[in-house]
Order: C-alpha cells, then sequence, then structure tokens
C-alpha cells in the first residue's frame, strides 16, 4: 500500500480525532486484529462532543491501483438503501446490490427508518462459516468456521432504527485473519468507503485551514478525489464532514500458526511433526492446565475428565474431528502429554495454543506430583454422595419410602461405573482448571455450583426421615435442606453411639438434642453462606468462618485456589461423615441393640 492517506490528508495530524486517524491508516497484518468492516455510530448526537460514522468495507480489484474516488454510498452507509421501485413483471430482474458495483462484506439495507445487517453471502460460503444469533431484543450474529474450529470470525448487530436519532450503534467485525484470506481468493482489496462528521474545537490551526472563511470544502487537488471535507463553523466550534475512500487492507495473508517452528523444553532444534513421530522413547512435556480453560469454556468441546485405572486423564476434543489423547493430569496444576501424542493429527493452531502454557524442567522440578488436582477432589466428592445416596435409599426402605440413590442424590453408580462423568455435566463443570490465583468472583461462582449439586436430596423425603425418627412434625415443617441434613446426622449419631440397631431408627419420642448444632457439618452451611456471599462484609464473613475452620487465609494474597481446596475437601468430609453414620447404622442387625424406650 504506497498511498498515505494520513499525509495526504489535508488537515494536520495532530488535529485531527483519533478515531478518524485510525480510518485513515491501513490495517497491521496480525492475525489477532478485529477489523471494522461495517459501522453506523452516534455519540453525543447535539452534544460538544458529537461523533458520526456511517461505513462500509467494498471489495476492490486489486488492478484497481491506487485511490478510489468517494463513492456515493459513503454518506448512506449502507449497500442498498430502500427497496426496488417497479410496478411491472420483471422490473427487478436485474437488481443487484453493491457499492457503486463493488462487492461488499456486510451486506446492509436501511431505508432511513429501518436497518439491517449481515455478512455478504459472497463471504461467508466462500470462508465456510456458520452463523448463530445471541440476544433477544439487542441480537447479534456471530459467524463461525466449524471446520477448525474458529469461533467469532465475524461479528455484529442485526439491526437498528432511526427515529429522530439512531437507536442503536452498529459495528461489524470481522477477524484479520479471515478478512484478508477472502480478499486474497478474490484477488482484492478492502476498501473502507465512510462518512465522518465531528464537532472540533476552534483551535487557531483549524482556524487556519477555513482561510478566514466560515465555509470550506476541499477535495484533493490532483488524482482521484478520494475524499471531500466539508469544514464550517458550528456552534462556536468547527463542524468537520468527511465522506472518503480509505484503502484499508491489502491481500495479503497473515502468517500463519506454525507448529513445525516450535521449541519444546530444553529442545535446541524446532519441533516438527516428522521429528515428533520417529520418535520412540518418551519425551514427556508438561503444560499449565489453564491450557484446557480455551476448551473447557466453550460447549463445542468435549473436556470431561477420564479416569482409567486410578489415573486421570484429559482428552480434549472437537465433534470426533481430532482429539489431543494420552494428557495426563499430574500435580495440582499440569498435564503431562509425549511430543509424539501431541503432534499427532490436529490443526497447527491447537499444538501452537498448547506450546503456549509450556512449563520449563527447571519450574516443574519444583513442583509437587503428587498434590491432588482438582479432578481427584471432584471425584471424591462423587465417591461421598454415592454412599449417601445408596445409604439414604435403603434408610427410607425402612420406613416405606421407595427411591432409588440417583433419585435423591442426581448420581448412580452403574452409570458412573459404566461411562464416569459423560452424563454428569455439572461434575464437569466443577472439575474445570482451578488455578492458585483464582479469582474471589470464580471462587464464589464455583462454590455456587457446589452448593447446586448437593441440593438434589428431596427435602420432603428428609422431613419424612426425620418424622419417623420422633422429631415433631411443627419442627421439621420449615427447616431447609441443610438444617435437615443436620438433624438426621444428629439422630444417626445418637443411634450409633448407644449401638441401636436399625428397627430402633423409627421410634413415637422426641429424639434428644436432634435440632442442636453440629460442627461435623460446618462447611455445608459455610458453602451456603459463600453462594450467597456477593457483598463485600459477608465475603469477610465467610473468610472469618474458613479461618475458624482451619484454613490459613494468608494464603488468599495470592488467589482463592487454596481456599476452594478446603471447601471442598470439608464439604466432601462431611458428606461422607453422613453416609458413615447412615451404614454404621444399617450394618448392625436387629437384634444386637437395644431400642429406645418407647
Amino acid at each position: 500500500m504506497n498511498f498515505n492517506y494520513l499525509e495526504s490528508f489535508p488537515l494536520s495530524e495532530s488535529i485531527l480525532p483519533h478515531r478518524l486517524k485510525e480510518l485513515l491508516k491501513p490495517v497491521g497484518l496480525s492475525p489477532d486484529l478485529r477489523v471494522e468492516v461495517a459501522c453506523m455510530q452516534e455519540t453525543d448526537l447535539f452534544g460538544e462532543n458529537a461523533e458520526h460514522l456511517h461505513l462500509q468495507m467494498a471489495v476492490v480489484p486489486e488492478d484497481n491501483d491506487g485511490p478510489i474516488e468517494v463513492l456515493r454510498e459513503a454518506g448512506e452507509g449502507v449497500v442498498a438503501y430502500s427497496v426496488p421501485f417497479g410496478e411491472e413483471k420483471a422490473e427487478s430482474a436485474q437488481f443487484s446490490p453493491s457499492i457503486s458495483g463493488y462487492d461488499y462484506i456486510v451486506a446492509a439495507w436501511g431505508d432511513a427508518s429501518f436497518y439491517t445487517f449481515s455478512l455478504a453471502e459472497k463471504v461467508w460460503m466462500t470462508l465456510g462459516l456458520t452463523p448463530r444469533c445471541i440476544g433477544n431484543e439487542e441480537q447479534r450474529l456471530i459467524y463461525d468456521a466449524l471446520n477448525l474450529p474458529e469461533f467469532d470470525v465475524a461479528e455484529g448487530e442485526v439491526s437498528s432504527e432511526y427515529q429522530g436519532h439512531l437507536k442503536r450503534d452498529v459495528c461489524w467485525k470481522m477477524s484479520n485473519e479471515y478478512l484478508r484470506r477472502y480478499l486474497w481468493l478474490r484477488g482484492a482489496k478492502g476498501v473502507r468507503v465512510f462518512f465522518y462528521e465531528a464537532q472540533l474545537e476552534d483551535t487557531p490551526e483549524l482556524r487556519e485551514s477555513l482561510n478566514g472563511k466560515s465555509h470550506i470544502v476541499l477535495k484533493p487537488t490532483e488524482g482521484p478525489q478520494w475524499y471531500e471535507l466539508d469544514l464550517r463553523e458550528h456552534k462556536g466550534g468547527i463542524l468537520l464532514q468527511l465522506w472518503a475512500s480509505v484503502e484499508a487492507v491489502l491481500p495479503e495473508l497473515c502468517l500463519e500458526q506454525d507448529a513445525e517452528t516450535l521449541l519444546w523444553a530444553d529442545d535446541k532444534e524446532p519441533m516438527t511433526h516428522a521429528r515428533a513421530n520417529a520418535l520412540m522413547a518418551n519425551y514427556n512435556v508438561y503444560l499449565d492446565d489453564r491450557f484446557l480453560e480455551k476448551y473447557e469454556q466453550s460447549n463445542f468441546y468435549d473436556t470431561t475428565p477420564i479416569n482409567i485405572y486410578g489415573q486421570w486423564w484429559c482428552a480434549p476434543s472437537y465433534k470426533g474431528q481430532w482429539s489431543f489423547t494420552e494428557c495426563q493430569r499430574v500435580g495440582r496444576n499440569l498435564i503431562r502429554v509425549s511430543i509424539r501424542e501431541l503432534y499427532k493429527a490436529k490443526p497447527d493452531r491447537e499444538i501452537v495454543h498448547a506450546n503456549n502454557y509450556e512449563v520449563k524442567p527447571e519450574v516443574v522440578e519444583q513442583l509437587d506430583l503428587d498434590e491432588e488436582h482438582i479432578a481427584i477432589k471432584v471425584q471424591r466428592l462423587l465417591g461421598g454422595l454415592l454412599r449417601l445416596g445408596e445409604g439414604l435409599s435403603a434408610l427410607g426402605e425402612t420406613t416405606g419410602q421407595l427411591y432409588s440413590p440417583e433419585d435423591l442424590t442426581g448420581f448412580s453408580r452403574e452409570e458412573v461405573d459404566a461411562n464416569g462423568w459423560l452424563h454428569y455435566p455439572s461434575l464437569v463443570r466443577l472439575a474445570q482448571v482451578a488455578p492458585l490465583d483464582m479469582t474471589q468472583q470464580v471462587f464464589l461462582a464455583r462454590c455456587k455450583s457446589l452448593h447446586e449439586i448437593l441440593q438434589k436430596i428431596p427435602n420432603g423425603f428428609l422431613k419424612s426421615l426425620l418424622r419417623h425418627a420422633g422429631c415433631p412434625s411443627a419442627d421439621v415443617k420449615n427447616l431447609g435442606s441443610l438444617k435437615l441434613m443436620q438433624s438426621l446426622l444428629n439422630v444417626l449419631e445418637s443411634l450409633n453411639e448407644q449401638h441401636e440397631t436399625i428397627d430402633c431408627f423409627t421410634s413415637e419420642n422426641e429424639p434428644e438434642g436432634w435440632k442442636k448444632r453440629n460442627a461435623t457439618l460446618a462447611s455445608l452451611f459455610l458453602n451456603n453462606d459463600l453462594r450467597i456471599a456477593d457483598a463485600h462484609d459477608a465475603v469477610k464473613k465467610c473468610i472469618d468462618t474458613l479461618q475458624d475452620l482451619g484454613f490459613d487465609t494468608a494464603s488468599l494474597s495470592v488467589g482463592y485456589g487454596r481456599a476452594f481446596d478446603f471447601v471442598i475437601d470439608a464439604v466432601s468430609e462431611s458428606i461422607s461423615c453422613i453416609a458413615t453414620h447412615i451404614e454404621q447404622l444399617l450394618e448392625r442387625g436387629v437384634f444386637q441393640g437395644s431400642c429406645r424406650l418407647k
């Protein structure tokens, strides 16, 4: 791009608004850039900082050398204005929307009142993109490349209205990588066709551009008329209005993400696919498990943890098209994988993504590879819940209530044995990456997810158990789930202390101390408080409770990861404690003890 629009502009760069300067500059080659390809915006409509922009990107053949003249669509900001007029059949047979004969990136239609936008058909069909719509009143269209996958390739508002002012600003942006690929395939360049208006402060330098007049129109003195600049006195300042066509994007591809140039561990030469495939001895690398976050946070991927013979594995995969293999969870936040497996068939950009999270050998040496990770902790919680469900189911049978363990806790041992966590997304979410520097907000959200898993047991079932145990119906009636569990544990502990048999669970007399506070379940009450602790004072109170339970709150200075470890471990212990007391009571035969006096 040889022509310098900024230097050729009649006003000095120093007095131009930032937005206008960016409109006059070309787009760089970074694949991470998001390029504005359509825009309809109004800011501070009648104020001192008023700024308006109508923009479309035209697809202009590359052989059209140099700047192009201002196109009429610059002021309108749309490709098609109103609808074709006709009273006779076939009058619109030749209708072909365009920006003065050029193709466009965003199909924009308007009639001064209503405006509609979508990615041009040629663009999404050429690139193989798939649209999805989000939002209710504030609807947006998002286009994804599902073959890789690459998400949010292009996105923008679906529509807007104009009634005295623009009801909603519209901004369409597209991945620089994909935009350039489209232009490259078309042999064309992307030209910004826009109208820009801004109310500027009346400065001596700007006043000089008016040449002593109150209104002036400036155009190029030679070459293509690529801009038309209108300056005039307005509301105590200078109103700038510009119609322009600026060559912004050339058909040059962004540098592709290439796994063939990556260095791993202490290697002195790049690891290529051929070299990785030839490796026979173990050549393992370690990844920070944050590598998983990209996949965990999108429903397009499967990231279900897998337990095989006591070892935990993770295998992010995409719709059966590719998968990471033999990624073993070790230590608290590490993943061990062999280079040979890492370089097996998958898009290079996924291998590059993994390389970004490599942990160097000297760092790994300082870490405890036997420390528990989040998947182990969630599995321990699940084990307690399975035991609790089976125990409650058996206890319910003694009172005439027939519920399966899955009815009571939402989990089935048979399902877990057959398919692991595959059909339990709540477990998968709870076991997502838990870094040591976890933020307070994420910590509270994770505690909420933990609480939701614990809330499956029907309160009515627990109330019925307590009533059969002799607890007064009036006292039981208004108890919440946690106090119901606490009361049940109190009853069970009392029976087990006296070595009573299971038939003694049912009683006509009120159990002594059944309503007392039980420290064993303090973690459940703490987790309940954490799920609703959104105010600063409430969080501080919960932190104080954590400290009372034995947690070293000094570690919170680096994040809440250790705090979540403590909470989930404590909750698992509480659940297992209830399950153990049920099992102890059920294991004693009917004639091994003496019932409470009736």
